[in-house]
């Protein structure tokens, strides 16, 4: 038996699938990915920590795998090889992750934490007189995107196609179509900062001594937004639902004894944006936990399952950061502290404008897009009590 991931039934409960998982098969479950994409997922979290940091047995290059693959495969695009340091190990991994660590590293906190208000208060603007709102369509998404283009340097109209073509990615509907798309896009975003550098992640990637070419360049740019888009915005979605649903935090963030930052903290923990993920492709059959994981087939890590086992799982959340959700060894994520920062912010903006926002519905009514790797809410609808405009400083 194998589970299936990719089905609506999952999208909506995904804690009563891991729990049947780990009753049947303990911390390696067989699973699909989609139809006809078997995989073993990784519930097990001191087993996950042991495969992310061995990318010798546990390489992340799916090259061999993906020859079998269909073109038109809608989970290819999250999954094949591609020129960056997710899908490389070795000297290749180190090369682009040195590229990647050197130019988000250059990005000032400070003027980030400004540009997220800057931001955030005219989407506040666009509805605060109205009374109601979509929290995921109407601010969390367009945030998140403005966010990384002014980040990236990249002008509205090429950051429009990059996000239909990472969110057609996601979906897995149109995928390969999307994938085109998304590459045309960041061809002509490498091609304006070549020709015009500015003070940016592009232009950093582009200046690095790793002088990585135009293919190249593309793909660390794909990385990027899709680390920085969809996961971001349902960073965000998801913890303003849990703070509008948690009477431990309703009440208690707005009284100012639990901060945003715990909310965050819970969130990654329990229910994280990219629930299944950091995925590698063993080169041999490797014997793990009392079973063997076939070479050269998907290893997927559970975040959302390996945070909350049951062999490890803590009440104490609040700046606890022993979560997997970041992922861990060679391949942790290096923009950890700006997600935490534009999350972080966009969240206090919202929750200062709008204090008594409340769900327009019961949370549990709340439903969730179908797809193996992310949680993602098709809404977030809310209420208040109409507000006047916030003024720019």
């Amino acid at each position: 038996m194998r589970f299936a991931m990719h089905t609506p039934e999952f999208a909506a409960e995904p804690s009563r699938f891991y729990a049947q998982m780990r009753e049947q098969f303990g911390t390696l479950v067989p699973v699909y990915l989609d139809p006809g994409v078997p995989a073993t997922l990784v519930i097990g979290y001191h087993t996950a920590v042991r495969v992310l940091h061995d990318p010798v047995r546990f390489p992340a290059d799916p090259r061999v795998w993906q020859q079998s693959v269909p073109a038109h495969c809608p989970v290819l695009p999250m999954l094949e090889w591609r020129p960056n340091a997710l899908r490389n190990s070795g000297p290749a991994h180190d090369r682009y992750r040195a590229a990647n660590t050197a130019a988000l590293g250059n990005v000032r906190q400070h003027a980030l934490h400004t540009t997220v208000q800057q931001i955030a208060i005219p989407l506040i603007n666009d509805i605060c007189e109205i009374g109601r709102a979509d929290l995921l369509s109407q601010y969390a998404h367009p945030l998140t995107f403005q966010a990384l283009n002014a980040v990236l340097g990249c002008p509205p109209e090429i950051g429009r196609r990059v996000t239909t073509g990472m969110a057609a990615i996601f979906e897995g509907v149109n995928a390969e179509a999307g994938n085109a798309m998304l590459a045309e896009a960041l061809a002509e975003l490498v091609d304006l900062k070549r020709r015009h550098p500015g003070m940016d992640i592009t232009t950093g990637l582009l200046m690095h001594p790793a002088q990585l070419n135009e293919f190249e360049l593309m793909h660390q740019l794909v990385t990027l937004y899709g680390a920085g888009i969809e996961p971001q915005q349902n960073l965000i979605a998801n913890t303003l639902r849990l703070i509008l649903s948690d009477d431990r935090y309703s009440g208690e963030v707005m009284r100012g004894s639990l901060s945003v930052r715990d909310a965050l903290d819970e969130l990654l923990f329990v229910d994280p944006p990219l629930a299944n993920y950091c995925v590698s492709y063993p080169l041999n059959p490797v014997e793990i936990d009392g079973a063997v994981v076939p070479a050269h087939q998907p290893v997927v890590i559970s975040m959302a399952a390996c945070n909350n086992d049951p062999t490890v799982v803590s009440e104490q959340r609040g700046g606890n950061r022993s979560h997997l959700t970041w992922s861990a060894g060679p391949h942790a994520c290096p923009a950890q502290p700006l997600a935490y920062l534009v999350a972080q912010v966009a969240i206090e903006q919202i929750l200062d404008a709008l204090p008594e926002m409340e769900l327009a519905v019961p949370v549990d009514q709340l439903t969730y897009r179908p797809g193996p790797f992310h949680r993602a809410l098709t809404g977030l609808p809310i209420h208040f009590p109409p507000s006047p405009h916030l003024t720019l400083t």
